[in-house]
């Protein structure tokens, strides 16, 4: 029987793959892609390149980036029809995504519309939060430490709540509110405490305490804050 593979592909770096996830990319038949700005290749479909056979059919469909949610699922509606039908062919098809396809991956808002009406399997891949806590070689939370992961894009005040209340907090899409973010923390004298990782395992990857950032730096897209509040030696390099 055909399915609808979620294929998480890691935050950068094409040897993150799994090793599941690289045998599933080999037996597709049909490889749906996120369309690149300019028409080329999706950050995604970099990472996973390496792996990609030179008989498979990529599919390469865009994903609008908007606040507008009826347009989103619209689109989504649309790639979702189309998934099926391909599915329905007999054609192994996969999705892939950044990161975990359970972490804020559009895959999840694809296979809740196509659930009943074909079989449906998620390859988990390393979040971009699992590779920053590597590439700093601290652990996100000990014992009975509590950790959060939050976008910058939440309400201000779900932002304060999860910085105030947990030992450990990621704030994934940081470049988009740095400003706001910058400020909470200063404010609580946490800045020290934090450390920036822009283009997590990518080769631009650079680790920067946030004290050392100024309030209106521009960072990359690809940029996660961590913050350890316990931690005195996190450190940059």
């Amino acid at each position: 029987m055909a399915s609808f593979y979620g294929i998480g592909v890691g935050p950068g770096d094409s040897e993150l793959l799994t090793i599941k996830a690289v045998n599933t990319i080999k037996k597709l038949d049909i490889l749906y892609a996120p369309q690149a700005h300019k028409g080329g290749r999706s950050v995604a479909e970099n990472i996973a390149a390496p792996y990609l056979p030179a008989n498979l059919k990529i599919k390469r469909r865009h994903f609008p980036m908007i606040n507008d949610w009826e347009k989103k699922i619209k689109s989504w509606q649309e790639i979702a029809e189309e998934i099926a039908k391909d599915v329905k062919n007999d054609n192994n098809v996969g999705f892939l995504t950044l990161g975990d396809p359970s972490v804020y991956s559009t895959f999840s808002y694809i296979a809740e519309m196509l659930a009943e009406r074909i079989d449906i399997q998620t390859i988990a891949g390393i979040s971009s939060f699992s590779q920053v806590a590597a590439s700093l070689s601290v652990p996100l939370m000990l014992d009975e430490e509590s950790l959060e992961i939050i976008p910058a894009t939440a309400d201000i005040t779900q932002l304060e709540k999860a910085i105030d209340l947990n030992d450990n907090v990621v704030i994934m899409k940081i470049a988009t509110r740095f400003a706001q973010v910058y400020k909470i923390l200063e404010q609580r004298d946490l800045l020290s405490k934090t450390i920036v990782v822009e283009n997590a395992s990518m080769e631009k990857q650079k680790k920067q305490r946030l004290i050392d950032y100024s309030i209106n730096d521009k960072l990359p897209y690809f940029s996660t804050a961590l913050l350890k509040k316990g931690n005195k030696n996190v450190k940059s390099n």
